[in-house]
């Protein structure tokens, strides 16, 4: 454990983007600290899935100073803050309450351990991958390494999670050279004199890693490296990642019908009732899921083979265009295909909380329900 203080709301604010970079949010999304002191100290967290007048009475009732929900509370610029209706009612409450309100959307939603997998993960698929995924968030290491001592070097980068290539890991890349320095006056060189030229073998070791790991990565490689000043490079990447993006896809455990899985799904996420675009008997393997509305997936999860999209939001129009694609439709509504967001970033950042040893209670937001029934 690191220390015993509370985190402050920027601590957490960190943490979270650390976990789900705010650069995988979607352009018109608006994620991360919306309310609040950031240097605020934080003994209680309440998550929830929406941000509501309701949920910020709830953190107050349980003195909490933090409320971290999925959906933003502030989409778009405001031109005024009124208490008579919403978002102002909510704002005025947060504030005078004194409740910082955190948001994790949809950098949540395309995150590698994300809202997705979750989901893929509670209809218990297997094999699986990103749906959509998401260019850029790569960085290419290279640092050099006195020969001899590049295992050492690697090992530890490979420990900090560079090295991954889709299903592949440990991967890099090494050349052997020669290279060139003069320690300066006041240096303890691993090898050489002050003042004097120094040659020696030396090893280019390169290897991928995550642009969020970077930070982590760097410090455990110089920990490990002899040299005391040490020569590296990062180049950012534009390569696809197979590792995050929108939705996911996998398979069932064995095959069944189309009826058979929507029984299956009403049975997993709570649901009442859903919608079925699709024939009954359809035989469904293969399956794409995108919490809360992921119908512009439609076309990617054809190519990809799915036998079904499983999501929320579904219209007309898009049913009608599904039909004619011959994929089929479960719309098992936006709140229940997202409301798993509560449980597992709890479970998350618990797990967070005691690396750091941050003695912080985080809780669960009970009660929230679909504002939709069906009669």
């Amino acid at each position: 454990m690191k220390n015993n203080k509370f985190p402050l709301v920027q601590d957490l604010a960190g943490l979270l983007n650390k976990l789900y970079p705010s650069r995988l949010a979607e352009e018109w999304d608006n994620v991360g600290l919306q309310i609040g002191d950031p240097t605020a100290a934080v003994k209680k967290v309440l998550v929830a899935l929406d941000p509501t007048e309701t949920s910020v009475e709830t953190a107050a009732k349980n003195d909490c100073q933090l409320l971290i929900t999925h959906h933003p509370l502030i989409f778009h610029p405001l031109k005024r803050i009124l208490t008579g209706d919403e978002p102002g009612k909510t704002i005025y409450a947060a504030i005078t309450k004194g409740i910082a309100v955190l948001c994790a959307h949809t950098n949540v939603d395309r995150a590698a351990a994300g809202m997705n997998r979750w989901l893929a993960e509670r209809l218990a698929l297997s094999q699986l991958c990103v749906l959509e995924e998401t260019a850029g968030g790569l960085l290419k290491l290279a640092v050099y390494v006195p020969a001899e001592y590049e295992e050492a070097v690697a090992e530890a980068l490979f420990d900090a999670g560079a090295g991954h290539i889709g299903a592949y890991d440990r991967c890099s890349f090494r050349s052997h050279g020669e290279g060139t320095f003069r320690p300066g006056a006041g240096t303890s060189p691993f090898r050489g004199q002050q003042g004097k030229d120094e040659r020696g073998a030396e090893v280019r070791l390169e290897t991928i890693l995550p642009r969020e790991l970077s930070q982590k990565a760097i410090r455990r490689m110089l920990r490990a490296h002899p040299y005391e000043e040490v020569a590296y490079d990062l180049y950012p990447l534009e390569n696809i990642r197979n590792d995050v993006g929108l939705g996911c896809i996998g398979r069932l455990p064995e095959p069944l019908t189309l009826e058979g899985f929507a029984l299956k799904i009403k049975e997993l996420l709570g649901i009442g009732s859903l919608r079925v675009v699709g024939p009954g008997e359809l035989r469904i393997e293969k399956v794409a899921v995108c919490g809360g509305s992921g119908i512009s997936l439609l076309g990617e999860a054809r190519r990809k083979g799915a036998d079904v999209l499983v999501t929320g939001d579904i219209k007309y129009h898009e049913a009608r265009s599904a039909e004619e694609k011959g994929i089929a439709l479960i719309d098992a509504g936006h709140f229940h295909t997202e409301k798993i967001f509560i449980h597992h970033l709890v479970h998350r950042l618990r797990q967070e909380a005691a690396e750091e040893g941050w003695p912080i209670a985080l809780v669960e937001m009970k009660g929230e329900k679909d504002p939709f029934r069906f009669c």
